[in-house]
């Protein structure tokens, strides 16, 4: 019986250990099929441009060259790194580059998450940890800066919770890791914040005599992470610009990804919240009390703002993993390392199967919300001051018209923001008719159906000249007069 059991680990063991590479297979697999969906996001044009330049011009952006109301205005791209990498794939492949890069670096955040996951849980439990995750990243898997530093939010979490788990400092390997992720994205800056609740729990946990000693390597690991993360080509900056994005105040609720999350219908985040909510209930499961502030606080950022629940889905199963594998009995660990082989094999298999998978798939952005045919009028205006709308600016970048504004909210600032769409959405009419003085604004490009557009239809010296489904072009001409009278009731009650 005993050898019978011991042959049994031996066969389950392996295989565990591949069910990880699986994972990221099928994640990329996935991604590949419905690709087109990694590139709706209209940002990922001026992310795109913005690594175009650098690589034309061999530096980094210090100062706005693209809009003109903020032109020589200083300003930063935190995001340089990943900008390169997506112009880099688009100059090699079109748009199959991005999608590719993109897929890839989701594939492996999942990949890398299953596996931590695993070291601890059952396999049956550790899939529906990825299931979730993905349901509830899903809505933010786009080709932007942020997917790419998904690895490496996975790896530097794991790591970090790994430490504390065996009460120990974390290797001091892992500086190298923050150190690329701060020229990926600046979400950095959130796994710098999180070493103080890890080293907490790492601490607390020590043996008494253990605690000042513990403690102190702790904070020498945090001072070379700190240190490693100004290894950008913009030096300390880079986290006064991360500073710079999250005191925008008022203008952060405005932006869709960044507002708090809604719960008036039924979708992935409550289901899964309710779920787990009724999965701890019922198995009465306990956690550390500093476990339990990290899970809190990482429900609250995705409860705050919509664009943390990903960071809720990818490091809240990995804050709670080891004390819920305590509490539920889980099987013998599979060994850390997969056969080399089999990988190797699976990531060729992969490989091939993109490049055969090219001739079938065809993948572009996704024009439907984009003013493509109102920008080609634009375009034969030839002017050079125009108020558009925010989700407009990405695509006007990548065209070559300098933008009233677009999504780099950090160089607009709140006041800006929060007056640009005030006026858009005639939420104050005053916002509009000033605007359009203070900058001497040539013409409009908003959408169509917005507040300012339908103003401007009854303005006295704005022509409408082109018009469609997505936007309306409004042209200042002293002489227009607005041509739909509004219908006056000359009879009396």
């Amino acid at each position: 019986m005993t050898l019978s059991v011991t042959h049994t680990e031996a066969t389950i063991r392996p295989s565990r250990a591949l069910l990880p590479l699986w994972v990221g297979a099928g994640v990329y697999a996935l991604l590949l099929i419905s690709g087109n969906r990694l590139l709706n996001d209209p940002d990922t044009l001026w992310q795109i441009t913005v690594g175009q330049w650098i690589l034309d011009h061999r530096a980094v952006p210090e100062v706005d060259v693209y809009s003109f109301t903020m032109r020589g205005a200083p300003w930063i791209s935190t995001q340089w790194l990943a900008q390169v990498g997506y112009a880099a794939a688009y100059r090699l492949a079109g748009w199959t580059g991005p999608v590719v890069l993109a897929a890839s670096a989701i594939a492996l955040a999942f990949a890398l998450f299953a596996r931590a996951l695993g070291r601890h849980l059952r396999d049956s439990t550790m899939l529906v940890f990825v299931v979730a995750a993905f349901l509830l990243c899903l809505p933010h898997l786009l080709a932007r800066p942020h997917v790419l530093a998904f690895p490496i939010l996975v790896a530097w979490m794991a790591g970090l919770i790994a430490a504390a788990d065996r009460k120990a400092a974390p290797p001091l390997a892992l500086v190298l890791l923050i150190a690329l992720w701060a020229n990926l994205h600046g979400g950095f800056v959130f796994g710098l914040f999180f070493m103080a609740p890890a080293a907490l729990d790492a601490v607390v946990n020590a043996e008494p005599p253990l605690r000042r000693a513990l403690a102190l390597r702790w904070m020498a690991f945090a001072a070379l992470a700190v240190a490693a993360s100004c290894c950008t080509p913009y030096g300390w900056n880079a986290l006064l610009a991360a500073q710079k994005i999250l005191s925008l105040g008022q203008a952060l609720p405005l932006i869709v990804e960044w507002k708090a999350a809604d719960f008036q219908g039924l979708g992935p985040f409550e289901i899964c919240l309710l779920l787990a909510i009724g999965f701890a209930l019922y198995h009465g499961l306990k956690l550390p009390p500093v476990r339990i502030l990290m899970l809190l606080g990482l429900l609250h950022m995705a409860l705050a703002q919509a664009r943390a629940a990903e960071i809720l889905a990818l490091v809240g199963p990995l804050v709670i993993a080891a004390p819920l594998a305590r509490q539920l009995d889980p099987l013998p660990a599979a060994p850390a390392g997969a056969r080399a082989a089999l990988t190797s094999a699976v990531v060729l298999a992969l490989g091939a199967g993109t490049l055969a998978s090219l001739s079938v798939l065809t993948f572009a952005p996704n024009m439907r919300g984009t003013p493509v045919a109102a920008v080609t009028e634009l375009k034969k205006l030839n002017l050079t001051r125009v108020l558009n709308d925010y989700d407009f600016g990405g695509y006007l970048i990548s065209t070559g018209i300098a933008p009233f504004i677009d999504g780099r909210t950090e160089l607009y600032g709140e006041t800006f923001f929060v007056d640009h769409n005030a006026a858009s959405g005639l939420m104050e009419p005053d916002n509009l008719f000033r605007l359009l003085k203070d900058y001497d604004i040539e013409a409009t490009l908003l959408r169509t159906q917005s507040a300012a557009t339908k103003l401007l239809d009854h303005v006295d010296g704005w022509q409408k000249v082109y018009a469609d489904d997505i936007a309306t072009i409004h042209l200042r001409k002293a002489g227009a007069r607005h041509t739909a009278e509004p219908p006056v009731d000359s009879g009396r009650n």
